[in-house]
């Protein structure tokens, strides 16, 4: 099973193609008016079982958008994914020179952090389907 993850914003989408084992296959950030777009072709190259759009800012309009393209959205809770983001985001990109003696709470990453944020929003889908799956 392949999530689409998406992270809502109103100027910005981060989104996150998210295989059923959590790992991430493409991601990025795209500007809000190219998202639609983006999708469609996300939606060629992928194929995408489901699409897990967090609950912030922009999700219903967003959300809106995407019910017509013949793939189920579910909208989840995306509490805290930014703060874990920042984490994930360290863990792929772990700072050099002199960062490296920075602890990580103290750091910002160098550009914005959406897309991780999406690849938190699709784990939580699928960790919520094998929750109900299982009979819990």
């Amino acid at each position: 099973m392949t999530i689409l993850g998406i992270d809502p914003g109103t100027r910005k989408v981060g989104f996150a193609v998210v295989d059923q084992h959590g790992e991430a296959r493409d991601l990025g950030i795209a500007p809000i008016a190219d998202f639609g777009a983006r999708v469609r072709l996300l939606l060629e190259r992928w194929a995408i079982a489901a699409i897990a759009v967090g609950t912030g800012t922009n999700a219903r309009a967003l959300g809106g958008q995407l019910v017509g393209l013949g793939v189920p959205v579910t909208y989840v809770d995306e509490r805290e994914t930014t703060l874990r983001a920042r984490s994930l985001y360290f863990a792929d990109h772990p700072p050099r020179g002199w960062r490296r003696l920075i602890p990580l709470g103290m750091q910002l990453p160098p550009r914005p952090i959406d897309d991780y944020a999406a690849v938190l929003i699709a784990r939580r889908y699928l960790a919520d389907e094998g929750n109900h799956g299982a009979g819990v």
